[in-house]
């Protein structure tokens, strides 16, 4: 079985700064696969591992510094066989529209999936819209919010977990899946896991057409920093708890 596993260079949240004027800089930040999209990795390799013979490819598209070796070795070493990276400028910034479009492009350019994986959303903006837009492109089925996922022959069981119920839906291959975090723990890699990532095949192109975005972002901008109220109640004083619970209801 050909398993795909998508995933996106994100900024690391740990080093972005917010300036006085509330934009935020990300000069200082490096690159690292967003955490959602590590639980799609780490289902793509259980999935390649119940299933003998498999290969997980992983695919992403992004501006020139996602060309990072150390997070080359990062998703290598993670039971994925092979990298595909797209890293060009002219894919900085893109929307969903846009990504969907680059990553049908990427994906046919690696060769034909039985599966697709994608973690449902990313962590910087968590739009929740590639996997499905990226379904559209290829013509292909889509399942969303999957926390199992089981292959058999030419078809494959899921089951989405909704806010109020599990769904068990059965799907033709091959299928885009979107899954939550709760499918599967990450793996810490080990140094020789590590070590066996610098020996793995990994593809690194350009972009050889510019993807046009359906929006345009106005702004970006850090949410306004409120003082806080300092307000100290005495647990022990008559109507304490009242009075806190009010000025809890009234904070929300």
């Amino acid at each position: 079985m050909e398993i795909a596993v998508l995933f996106k260079v994100v900024p690391d949240d740990q080093d972005i700064q917010v300036k006085a004027d509330r934009t935020l800089d990300f000069s200082k930040a490096k690159p690292k696969v967003s955490e959602y999209d590590l639980n799609a990795i780490e289902e793509a390799a259980q999935l390649a591992a119940a299933n003998p013979g498999s290969k997980v490819v992983a695919i992403t598209v992004g501006p020139k510094s996602i060309d990072d070796s150390k997070l080359k070795k990062n998703v290598l070493a993670r039971g994925v066989d092979e990298l595909v990276m797209v890293a060009d400028d002219s894919l900085d910034g893109l929307d969903a529209y846009a990504t969907a479009a680059a990553l049908a492009k990427a994906v046919e350019s690696a060769g034909s999936f039985d599966v697709l994986l994608a973690g449902d959303g990313s962590a910087d903006n968590y739009a929740q819209q590639v996997p499905v837009q990226l379904a559209c492109v290829m013509g292909l089925p889509v399942v969303t919010a999957a926390t199992k996922v089981d292959v058999d022959g030419a078809a494959a069981t899921i089951e989405r977990t909704l806010e109020d119920a599990v769904e068990t839906v059965r799907v033709a291959l091959p299928a885009v899946v979107a899954v939550t975090p709760d499918i599967a723990l990450p793996r810490i890699p080990g140094m020789k896991d590590i070590l066996a990532a610098g020996k793995k095949p990994a593809a690194i192109t350009a972009e050889q057409a510019p993807v046009a975005c359906a929006t345009e972002v106005v702004s970006c901008l850090a949410p306004e920093s409120a003082d806080r109220k300092l307000v100290v109640l005495d647990a022990k004083a008559d109507g304490a708890i009242d009075e806190f619970a009010a000025a809890l209801k009234a904070a929300l």
